[in-house]
């Protein structure tokens, strides 16, 4: 069982920024890709980014493009996902996962490991 392991999440005013974290103790990343999903009430869970096992560049929603930035450091097993001018519709869980392939999809079911998902509010 791989426990995924989040932090950063809180209460901001819209235009704010916030960094999310998510390691793996004692799992590696190797040859997989990571990525992040939220969900807001009543609502699926829905693709943020995704970055692949080989390359720096992330796969992102549209409505994130050009705010988020998602980022890995392979050595010690850890995402980031680096939010800044947020917005009240960003407000949702936001939940780290480890695919299963080294591919950046943006399909929930190409992911096999999650978090335990961390609380965003934004304020208007």
């Amino acid at each position: 069982q791989v426990q995924l392991v989040e932090s950063g999440g809180g209460l901001v005013q819209a235009g704010d920024s916030l960094r999310l974290s998510c390691a793996a103790p004692g799992r590696t990343f190797s040859g997989l890709a990571v990525g992040w999903f939220r969900q807001a009430p009543g609502k699926e869970r829905e693709f943020v980014a995704a970055i692949a096992w080989i390359g720096t560049i992330g796969n992102y929603a549209d409505s994130v493009k050009g705010r988020f930035t998602i980022a890995r450091d392979n050595a010690k097993n850890t995402m980031y996902l680096q939010m800044n001018a947020l917005k009240p519709e960003d407000t949702a869980v936001y939940f780290c996962a480890l695919s299963r392939s080294p591919y950046g999809s943006t399909s929930v079911r190409e992911y096999d490991y999650w978090g335990q998902g961390t609380q965003v509010t934004v304020s208007s």
